[in-house]
């Protein structure tokens, strides 16, 4: 009997000990399983939304990455990533809906050399959840980051031609790019006093080295009350023109021009030289002058040297119209194929809200427009030189509405080009000019306007 009793307790010794290792078993995969099933059902229910890999190219890869992961962390149910799918892992029209999906980047980053193909291509999705622009229309874009063009002069040339300054007015640019360009000694024999980079390829080219001038002088193109066709037929606009011929025809050469010629002839072969032979001729010591924007101050310092050359305002035609500029930049927008476009502008909100920092980083003057009162972000403005330069002379500007993302933007700027181009040959008068691009403004303009 003691026998059989002691079995029995042994038997239900070891039922209990495994009944009590089948509950912790029980017990500590349960929250595993249910984890598990969690993650699935907030994956099944996660939106992915692929950004464009210009925004790498723009922020660079670790500031992208590091903005993903806290936009990630803080919305459980998008995901935001990097659209790099290769192209022959994509799906075709009848393929698989992963394929099907990320065949084009739902959110692109470009700057304004882009700006107006993407929106006259109706590649951008308008973005409701922006104030109206002056048009009335919806912005088709966000502004990450700001720049303005000025005045960049390298000091030592202007030194050797005898200024200790640089020029304030046109007469006093005019005389300065005559004085280095016919120079023949020293350094000077081989310099331009000045550029004008008007190479086609140079999509801002217009913006900076023609419309810049007009603005300077207090010139806005648009009517003050946002309505009508934009207007270039006025007398400003006819004196800074008169000077940009002068200045065009000052870098021709003569049939006895002696040596040197033949770069200054270069340097001021305005419809053949680009933005970046422009930048590479001033950054070398060959060109004395040229409008650039701020986004090349950075480049310049570290080719240059901080004390190589300085940075000033446009001049103007001595007109009452204030010191005006047009805002260029990197901006976000949404692709029109996007499947999310909810989701896509939550990831937008969260970006503008990340612009202090993507200005900072690329040290932009004047930075993130609609953030301009706050000092947050203005530590590399403020303690900077060349920064707070920059930042006093946009403090006392007037900001004009150029022709970026305008509706006809390329037609209003392939007239300017179009008609420019004999006026500065001398096949006609800046007022004869003015007239045609007028004419051709006001079809372009009449053709955008939405008919009742």
């Amino acid at each position: 009997m003691y026998s059989e009793n002691n079995k029995k307790s042994i038997y239900f010794h070891n039922r209990t000990d495994i009944f009590i290792i089948i509950l912790v078993f029980i017990l500590t995969v349960c929250p595993i399983i249910v984890s598990a099933f969690s993650r699935i059902n907030v994956k099944s229910r996660q939106i992915d939304i692929y950004l464009a890999p210009s925004c790498e190219e723009f922020f660079g890869s670790n500031t992208m990455e590091t903005l993903m992961r806290e936009f990630n962390a803080q919305n459980p149910d998008l995901r935001v990533s990097l659209f790099n799918v290769p192209v022959d892992k994509i799906g075709d029209k009848n393929g698989d809906k992963a394929g099907e999906k990320n065949k084009e980047p739902d959110i692109l980053f470009f700057d304004e050399s882009d700006f107006n193909d993407l929106a006259a291509g109706g590649t951008l999705l308008p973005l409701s959840f922006l104030s109206e622009d002056e048009t009335g229309d919806l912005k088709p874009a966000i502004p990450l980051v700001s720049f303005m063009d000025m005045l960049f002069f390298n000091i030592e040339l202007l030194q050797a031609a005898g200024f200790d300054r640089p020029p304030k007015t046109l007469e006093d640019f005019l005389l300065y790019a005559k004085t280095i360009s016919t120079a023949n000694n020293g350094i000077l024999a081989d310099a331009a006093g000045a550029v004008l980079a008007l190479n086609p390829a140079n999509k801002q080219s217009l913006s900076r080295d023609i419309f810049s001038w007009i603005w300077a002088s207090g010139w806005n193109f648009w009517p003050e009350d946002g309505l009508g066709a934009p207007l270039i037929n006025s007398k400003p606009v006819i004196n800074e023109l008169n000077f940009l011929s002068k200045l065009y025809r000052s870098g021709t050469p003569s049939a006895e021009s002696g040596s040197g010629s033949q770069n200054r002839a270069l340097s001021l072969n305005s419809f053949e030289l680009t933005e970046e032979q422009a930048l590479e001729g001033f950054a070398q010591g060959k060109i004395a002058m040229i409008i650039a924007s701020t986004r090349s101050i950075p480049k310049l310092r570290e080719m240059m040297g901080d004390g190589a050359f300085g940075i000033t305002t446009i001049p103007g035609g001595g007109s009452a119209g204030k010191y005006s500029v047009s805002l260029t930049g990197i901006f976000a927008g949404i692709n029109k194929n996007c499947a999310y476009p909810d989701a896509a502008r939550v990831f937008l909100e969260f970006l503008a809200g990340k612009s202090p920092l993507l200005c900072a980083q690329l040290k932009a003057v004047p930075g993130y427009v609609p953030d301009l009162v706050s000092g947050d972000n203005k530590n590399y403005i403020k303690e900077d030189p060349f920064y707070s330069k920059a930042w006093d002379i946009f403090e006392t500007s007037v900001v004009v509405l150029g022709f970026l993302g305008i509706p006809g933007a390329q037609e209003y700027e392939n007239a300017v080009r179009e008609e420019i181009r004999p006026f500065f040959e001398g096949k006609r008068n800046a007022q004869e000019t003015v007239n045609t691009i007028q004419q051709r403004w006001s079809a372009v303009y009449s053709a955008s306007v939405p008919k009742d």
